[in-house]
């Protein structure tokens, strides 16, 4: 019978741990209020139309951007959260090393090119 305490012990999985845990939980939590941030902009906004939508976005405070950086702040937690989650999917279900490390680049990739596209269109508006 094998000893598997110690420094010789079978690690499988993620293992990535409460660093992780904590960073998607702050995440969710940003991309919750920003959601809700929305919705009660949909709803008590009399005549929502693309110029009020436009002006939500281009809302500062003091010259600073405020709108435009908390929707980047937004999207980037939405990539990092997606990113996290994914990566622990590969990381659990996907065995030969090879192929998991070919997913996780690939999604990787993705996500930025997405964020990079979302942030294109932000600051065009």
């Amino acid at each position: 019978m094998s000893n598997r305490i110690g420094s010789k012990r079978l690690v499988v999985g993620a293992h990535y741990g409460l660093k992780e845990w904590v960073l998607q939980r702050i995440t969710a939590v940003i991309m919750s209020v920003y959601t809700i941030g929305l919705v009660l902009v949909a709803l008590f906004t009399p005549n929502l139309d693309y110029s009020t939508w436009v002006g939500f976005f281009n809302f500062k405070v003091f010259a600073f951007p405020l709108g435009k950086m908390l929707a980047l702040l937004a999207v980037l937690s939405l990539c990092y959260h997606a990113y996290i989650g994914i990566r622990d999917i590969w990381m659990d279900y996907i065995r030969p090393t090879g192929i998991r490390l070919a997913l996780q680049v690939l999604s990787g990739l993705w996500l930025l090119a997405a964020a990079a596209y979302a942030i294109e269109i932000l600051w065009r508006v």
